[in-house]
């Protein structure tokens, strides 16, 4: 099992990190700083210097071939193992708007996977294409207000047929992207047979993010911040036709599709949160030893020794636990994996989040400040705990596999 960084991969990494250290984190600081400034007072719109930032970006990413790394297994991508992407992500993690940049963020590459993977070919002409290339960003509707959405099965959004088309009725909440007004795909998740087998019950759309009848309602606040200009949203489908030839891989397989294009999503996840984790421990690190208090440096106080020392332990478990899971995917493919992806789930943001936690607090009051960022960094991570499955879900899915070993057991 060789988890180390390949001679093919070592070089992309170093330009990638002083490409983020050096470019996108200056202007990272600024380009939030834009948030709710565009002319028309819609939080959700660019400013002409927040489309400046990150076309101008993407545009040195493209020119030194720094683009698209996540695509395993595709001519379209880099050629890339999930190991050798695991080493990016974690890079990127470091810097909110660094994944755009590099063409690597969510929630686009899991929609690209999925037209990647499963997509005809108009359906690669129309939205894979211009996704590729960076030019439209798009969203993946999935989870519903009025259902445990952790439970896919029971997904209760309609698509009920009508000659050629489908016709889609319900609500969908915490769809990340929505709100960008770049956003041009929705790849939706509906119940077609709410009488088939539990697994066979869901279909997978491809559709316009304008098609007639869609609403935004509203932002979804993440403790009490509406993620302008990304946004999570929730959304209303009123009698909104869509072709049958929409559909994607086949009537009935949706929960098929999902499961492909969660499984790498999950994992870039917790890739980009060690990163945060990193990032995390080296503000904490700085900050200790250059301030003061009672005449000694803040390091020097309390257990902040054993603190730092417990951050880097739990940070090179979790990287090798994520490189496992990496290891899985690339050795295994995503089913195999599926156990891994679910340990990493957990422990990436427990550890992340516990990480940021301590950076916060040898910040003191800065620490929850908009000055440093860890703020919205635990946010983040705080959040992610609830993204693709809550961390009960997955745990459930490691007990489960882990009870299997034992099921002729009669003790």
């Amino acid at each position: 099992m060789d988890l180390g960084m390949s001679e093919r991969v070592k070089p992309l990494v170093e330009k990638v990190r002083r490409m983020v250290e050096d470019e996108i984190a200056p202007l990272d600081v600024e380009f939030h700083a834009e948030v709710g400034r565009h002319p028309s007072g819609d939080r959700f719109r660019h400013t002409e210097r927040q489309l400046e930032i990150l076309d101008g970006l993407k545009a040195k990413a493209r020119e030194r071939g720094l683009w698209n790394f996540w695509l395993t297994g595709s001519d379209k991508g880099y050629g890339l193992s999930t190991v050798e992407y695991a080493y990016l992500a974690e890079e990127m993690g470091k810097v909110g708007i660094a994944a755009e940049v590099f063409n690597c963020n969510a929630p686009d590459t899991g929609n690209m996977e999925v037209l990647e993977r499963y997509g005809d070919g108009w359906m690669k002409d129309r939205w894979l294409t211009p996704l590729l290339a960076g030019e439209i960003r798009s969203a993946y509707v999935m989870t519903e207000p009025g259902t445990a959405s952790s439970d896919a099965a029971q997904l209760a959004f309609t698509a009920r047929r009508d000659g050629d088309e489908f016709v889609l009725n319900g609500e969908k909440w915490w769809i990340s992207g929505a709100g960008d007004p770049r956003c041009a795909l929705y790849i939706l998740m509906a119940c077609t047979d709410p009488d088939a087998a539990k697994h066979a019950r869901h279909t997978m759309f491809v559709m316009d993010a304008d098609t007639p009848g869609i609403e935004v309602l509203r932002p979804m606040q993440v403790f009490g911040q509406d993620d302008a200009p990304h946004g999570h949203m929730h959304i209303r489908f009123t009698d909104v036709r869509v072709p049958a030839r929409n559909i994607v891989l086949g009537e009935g397989r949706g929960f098929e599709v999902a499961q492909g294009r969660l499984g790498p999503g999950r994992i870039h996840h917790c890739m980009r949160a060690i990163g945060q984790a990193e990032k995390a421990l080296e503000m904490m690190c700085r900050r200790g030893m250059a301030r003061e208090a009672f005449g000694k440096r803040i390091i020097e106080l309390g257990a902040n020794y054993d603190i730092i020392a417990n951050a880097r332990m739990e940070i090179e478990m979790a990287r090798l636990l994520c490189l496992k899971a990496a290891w899985m995917m690339d050795t295994a493919g995503v089913r195999a994996a599926q156990p891994w992806i679910s340990k990493i789930k957990v422990v990436a943001p427990l550890m992340a989040g516990k990480v940021v936690d301590e950076a916060m607090q040898l910040h003191g009051a800065a620490g929850i400040s908009q000055d440093f960022g860890l703020a919205g960094m635990w946010t983040h991570i705080r959040t992610l705990r609830f993204a693709d499955g809550p961390d009960a879900v997955h745990r459930r899915q490691v007990a489960r596999a882990e009870l299997r070993k034992y099921s002729n057991d009669r003790g």
